[in-house]
């Protein structure tokens, strides 16, 4: 599907969550960081099965509202959108690699992308028609955390998009 402007504009206008939380005496403080590090314990099946609870204790407030709510980061405002280190964008909430960074492309968009997972079975695609259209949303294949979506309006070789979230991307650097 190729992308209409008012779909991009829909897009960037996306209101994304604050850097600021209140506590529970209701002061504004910074974002907390996660209180568990470390990739969760793969099931037999190899499926990373946790809680909200346990998700909002690895995840930032920022990254658990992108992967475990298909929240949307604001454009030009995640870490990752512009950024040119090479080495393996993995899932923030599994640790499963995603992306390389050699198919990573300026799509001028505003959010990192890709026109090609690392394996296909890293990712899986969904339904999405949240936004007054359909598109294919991309989640983790491992946690099924909310990665971005996939346009057919990218480069070659693959014609793909792969617009993700940076809240939802760790880089590990070679």
């Amino acid at each position: 599907m190729k992308t209409t402007p008012l779909l991009f504009l829909l897009t960037s206008l996306t209101i994304c969550s604050c850097a600021t939380e209140q506590n529970t005496s209701g002061e504004t403080q910074a974002a907390m960081e996660p209180t568990v590090s470390g990739p969760p314990a793969v099931d037999e099946d190899g499926f990373v099965q946790l809680s909200e609870d346990e998700w909002r204790q690895r995840l930032t407030p920022e990254q658990f509202k992108v992967t475990r709510q298909a929240g949307t980061e604001r454009a030009f405002s995640g870490i990752y959108w512009d950024e040119l280190a090479t080495g393996t964008y993995e899932c923030v909430g599994c640790a499963l690699p995603l992306f390389d960074s050699a198919t990573k492309y300026k799509s001028g968009t505003g959010w990192p992308s890709f026109w090609q997972p690392v394996a296909s079975n890293a990712v899986k695609e969904v339904d999405d028609s949240s936004l007054f259209t359909t598109r294919t949303e991309i989640v983790c294949s491992r946690c099924e955390a909310h990665l971005g979506h996939v346009f057919d309006d990218g480069p070659r070789p693959t014609g793909l998009r792969y617009c993700m979230n940076s809240a939802a991307l760790n880089l590990i650097e070679k």
